[in-house]
């Protein structure tokens, strides 16, 4: 009787040794996941901790992701967006799904010039448009029904125009326009 006991203790504690290393091994991967997913949204977006603070300071100093781009979180009248820098774009491009939700009325059509050909995009104008220190009043975008693919925002240069700016190697720095003398 004894030796029965035995070999059925010691299967339940074969068992229980397998689940609890089948446990640790879950554990450990769940770990290593979080791990790396942390690793992977720090290189694809660098700047996600930037935060919009008006005046806070005449600088924003940006990271390059992964990709190559300068993406920075930004709020258009209020709401919270994410911008690439493209100073390939004239104007600041909106994907039009986007319009209604950031308060931005839909004007007329106009042409524009994207890596896909020409669209046709509607004129809009943004009250308020803020990323890190600056923020920016009446600023002419387009909404764009081509871009519907995600939410970026595609900062252009009427933004980036009134900024001045300046990459070393992977770090783009942000300025206010110094004063020009009359």
């Amino acid at each position: 009787m004894d030796g029965e006991h035995d070999t059925r203790n010691q299967d339940v504690i074969r068992r229980t040794g397998r689940g609890m290393a089948w446990l640790a091994a879950l554990a450990l991967i769940g770990l290593l996941w979080l791990f790396f997913a942390d690793i992977e949204a720090r290189r694809n977006s660098p700047n996600r901790n930037v935060s919009v603070i008006p005046g806070a300071s005449a600088e924003l100093v940006l990271k390059r992701n992964a990709a190559g781009h300068y993406v920075v979180p930004g709020t258009i009248n209020g709401q919270p967006v994410t911008f690439m820098l493209d100073t390939g774009a004239t104007t600041v491009a909106i994907p039009a799904r986007l319009g209604k939700q950031l308060g931005l009325p839909a004007g007329p059509t106009f042409e524009v010039s994207t890596a896909n050909g020409i669209a046709q995009a509607r004129l809009t104008s943004i009250a308020e448009l803020a990323l890190g220190p600056f923020v920016m009043r009446q600023v002419q975008a387009g909404l764009n029904p081509g871009m519907d693919h995600d939410d970026t925002i595609l900062l252009g240069m009427n933004v980036l125009k009134r900024l001045e700016f300046t990459q070393r190697g992977d770090t783009l720095i942000l300025r206010t326009l110094p004063q020009q003398e009359n």
